[in-house]
């Protein structure tokens, strides 16, 4: 009868002792750890570069307004225009006025509420205009109870505008006084200020030239152009009047 042949092979023992385990887990964690490729090391906290206030929409504009061709430049009016077209919809005007001046500047004026000028609640030492003007999806545009229907809602805000321009101004009629303020480049001029007494008026003006460091030397509006724009945004609402002027060049 044949023996059954006896395994003289040992099965490995996953439960083997913990002083083997320990040896090995020993000699890894001996291993030197490798030294810093000189890739690496040179990429440290310091380079990380934090953009401030405007300086993305100057740094990287066409993430704002599609590039810096003509179909963007004139994009800078749809944003400005867009906050006057709010003011109407909302009922608070019904008169705007578009006027291309000779030396390139563009104005657009309306009989609105004015932009607030009084101290903005978390920038006690800026007011809401400088506010507005110089942060990026600031407005009230956002709050329903401030404007029920917006145009400009999916834009990018009048603050754009403003750091694309190589001078904006901004006038605000409100409460029976005049008060203005100044940027270049989307950095205030001074603090705003009390320009006196103006009890007949009320409203928004903004005057402003584009960047040529943006949009290039030859940086212009065409006249054309921007009539067809206001044109359309008062077929869009017949509450509303839009006044157009253009200098001759």
């Amino acid at each position: 009868m044949a023996k059954t042949a006896k395994k003289t092979a040992t099965t490995p023992d996953l439960f083997g002792s913990a002083t083997s385990s320990a040896r090995r887990l020993s000699a890894k964690e001996a291993r030197p750890k490798p030294a810093l490729s000189s890739a690496e090391g040179n990429y440290t906290a310091r380079d990380i570069e934090v953009l401030e206030g405007l300086e993305p929409v100057r740094r990287r504009p066409g993430m704002y307004i599609g590039g810096t061709d003509e179909k963007a430049l004139h994009h800078l009016f749809a944003e400005v225009i867009d906050n006057s077209m709010d003011e109407a919809l909302a009922g608070h005007a019904d008169f705007i006025e578009v006027e291309l001046s000779a030396d390139g500047f563009l104005t657009v004026t309306d009989n609105g509420r004015g932009i607030p000028i009084d101290p903005h609640p978390k920038f006690p030492k800026k007011s809401a205009l400088e506010v507005i003007m110089c942060t990026l999806h600031a407005g009230g545009k956002f709050d329903s109870k401030v404007y029920e229907t917006s145009g400009g809602l999916h834009g990018v805000g009048v603050s754009v505008a403003n750091a694309l321009s190589e001078r904006m101004e901004v006038e605000v009629a409100r409460g029976g006084k005049l008060y203005g303020m100044a940027f270049e480049r989307g950095i205030p001029q001074g603090k705003l200020k009390d320009l006196g007494r103006t009890p007949n008026r009320r409203g928004t003006a903004i005057r402003f030239k584009p960047d040529a460091k943006i949009f290039g030397p030859k940086t212009a509006f065409k006249p054309a152009r921007l009539f067809k724009m206001a044109r359309s945004k008062a077929y869009l609402f017949g509450g509303v009047e839009i006044r157009w002027s253009c200098d001759k060049a």
